[in-house]
């Protein structure tokens, strides 16, 4: 997926094509622009006002306490944006905004716009970033609160990926116990131990993390099979031939290359021989060699934010190809701008 200047005519169709159309501006003050509508509308319980019926602006102000002639604005904006529809005095929900952003949805993103308020103060400091090469650490500065929105983004964004990926992982066959690394609400344990009733999950994460993650784990009912571990993924000891998939989904670009690859030296060795160590990560370069701006972008993101960044598939399976792992062709996944990175742990036979 990406984002870009799209032409609603054939006219801006051909001025686009020869190059007269300011595309700067349009992927920076609309953009910003944008942005902030749908995310105060999120904040504000815009899309919550109008998940019941159709609404004037003056209801939906009402309804959230909010200036009725702006809210009015705000709805036109969302209407042009495609979240709302409307013929100017009434209001009513798109699909897309009931099913990402209506609090009854199970696709509902709301936590994860409403903590994109904190990740536009980092971005601010983008131009220090590139200036002297120290990133904001968001984890380190993150409030309780925070905390709160972000395991209940992430948990909302892992969803349809989750599912999908449990679908492509390579799960050896009669495996039982699976190690999530940095897994925090545990999703795609969760997904992957529904598709394959014999396994089950750890999952290893920071304590704050583990503490707003826990009622997120809990409300998947899934007992003893998928459990939560407090501790320190680049640390702690992972055990030595203790779990069939060692698995880490969002992390290693939070990771320097030496911390990667002495992370994948500590899950090669908790695996038993045949496990397989996966690596669900936005690829910097895609597998067909071109760079993607989901992967560029992320990468610029991720150094701001937590000093490391994204990282090519064929990166990730040289951390694993150096652990003593044998690492399988990369796999994309359909929605998520994501890649899975697999590798296998060698059975060594004995010569009769």
């Amino acid at each position: 997926m990406r984002i870009g200047v799209i032409p609603e005519s054939a006219e801006e169709r051909q001025a686009l094509e020869a190059g007269m159309v300011p595309t700067p501006l349009f992927e920076t003050q609309l953009a910003f622009t944008l942005a902030q509508v749908v995310m105060v509308g999120a904040q504000l319980g815009v899309f919550d006002a109008l998940a019941d019926e159709r609404a004037t602006a003056a209801q939906v102000a009402e309804r959230c306490g909010t200036h009725p002639e702006a809210t009015g604005k705000l709805l036109l904006a969302l209407a042009g944006a495609g979240y709302v529809q409307g013929d100017g005095e009434s209001y009513e929900l798109t699909t897309l905004a009931r099913t990402w952003l209506v609090r009854e949805s199970p696709h509902c993103i709301t936590d994860k716009l409403l903590f994109q308020f904190h990740e536009w103060d980092l971005m601010a400091g983008s131009a220090d970033y590139v200036r002297t090469g120290r990133p904001a650490e968001v984890h380190e500065h993150m409030s309780d609160q925070q905390w709160g929105l972000y395991q209940r983004g992430m948990r909302a964004m892992a969803a349809a990926p989750a599912q999908e990926a449990a679908q492509l992982i390579p799960v050896p066959a009669d495996a039982r116990t699976l190690l999530d690394i940095g897994g925090s609400h545990g999703y795609y344990s969760v997904a992957l131990c529904r598709r394959h009733p014999g396994l089950r999950a750890v999952v290893l994460d920071l304590p704050e993390a583990l503490q707003h993650a826990a009622p997120l784990l809990a409300a998947e009912k899934m007992g003893d099979r998928v459990t939560h571990r407090e501790g320190d993924v680049l640390n702690d000891d992972l055990g030595t031939d203790a779990y069939d998939i060692v698995l880490m989904v969002s992390v290693a670009h939070h990771f320097s290359a030496d911390e990667n690859h002495a992370l994948a030296q500590r899950a090669a060795r908790a695996l038993r021989p045949g496990g397989v160590f996966v690596v669900v990560e936005p690829f910097r370069v895609d597998p067909a060699g071109d760079i993607s701006q989901f992967g560029a972008l992320t990468e610029f993101y991720f150094g701001l934010t937590s000093s490391a960044g994204t990282w090519s598939h064929g990166e990730i399976a040289e951390w694993q190809r150096q652990a003593g792992l044998a690492p399988a062709a990369p796999t994309t996944l359909a929605n998520a701008g994501f890649g899975i990175q697999s590798a296998a742990k060698p059975v060594h036979r004995t010569r009769s």
